[in-house]
């Protein structure tokens, strides 16, 4: 086979698996803004809508809606972040990296305080971390702290050397992974919870808000799926751009 040939059977398989990832990215996306659609239909529909302080029991509704937002969207769409935009330059995407952890994380707090605030100032108190999902859930959150720091210090700002950035990126991805299938674990858990504490005896009857609520978890355990494979397919993997690799040849002289 000649040289020209080879090029252009390596493109073609490259726009096939560009193609593919596109497909299946895209529905994967369209099924999470469907999951954050229907999450905020549940809160207006039946459980009041939003409030803070003024209204503790109303203030909780903010923390299943900002932890699916920050904890399995937005932090979904920075995991994926480095596929779908393939053909940018690597220090752009460290931002938008960043970014959308950093929105996770700002979700998440807002998220835990609302939650916090519901149980402490309710006018009869109710005891926090007793649960197994507020286990989890906490236990999630400073994972994805401690990750989110150190990858910004690692390999943002001020960033390390190139070898040793190269020998903690496994333990990176690996406890990325990890804290967003805990946190997939968390929210649903946490929907199953809410759902047995709102509706009680109702849940079993199928009543329409049950079935909201099963679609929720089911949407969000598809939804992470998606998400997994999109990441765990190395087919999918970000090639190094031509000029990225010039400039680590470079440092390597």
């Amino acid at each position: 086979m000649s040289k020209k040939n080879a090029l252009e059977m390596e493109a073609r398989t490259e726009h096939q698996k560009i193609k593919m990832y596109t497909t299946i990215y895209s529905f994967a996306t369209s099924l999470g803004a469907g999951l954050i659609l229907l999450t905020l239909f549940w809160i207006l529909h039946y459980r009041g809508g939003f409030a803070w302080r003024s209204n503790v029991e109303i203030e909780f509704n903010w923390h299943p809606f900002l932890m699916l937002l920050g904890m399995v969207f937005l932090y979904s769409q920075a995991i994926l972040v480095y596929r779908t935009g393939r053909n940018m330059p690597k220090k752009k995407l460290k931002l938008f990296h960043a970014a959308l952890h950093f929105s996770a994380f700002i979700c998440s707090i807002i998220g835990l305080q609302a939650v916090f605030d519901s149980h402490n100032l309710n006018k009869n108190p109710i005891p926090n971390l007793y649960s197994m999902h507020s286990w989890i859930g906490l236990i999630t959150i400073i994972i994805f702290s401690i990750q989110f720091l150190s990858g910004f210090i690692t390999f943002l700002y001020p960033g390390l050397a190139p070898s040793l950035r190269k020998v903690l990126m496994p333990i990176h991805i690996v406890f990325g992974l990890g804290a967003f299938i805990m946190g997939l674990i968390s929210c649903i858990t946490g929907l199953t919870e809410k759902a047995l504490w709102a509706l009680q005896d109702k849940y079993s009857l199928f009543t329409a808000e049950a079935f909201v609520f099963n679609f929720i978890a089911l949407i969000t355990v598809f939804y992470g799926l998606l998400v997994l494979y999109l990441v765990l397919d190395g087919t999918y993997k970000r090639q190094t751009l031509p000029e990225e690799e010039l400039v680590l040849t470079e440092r390597d002289d």
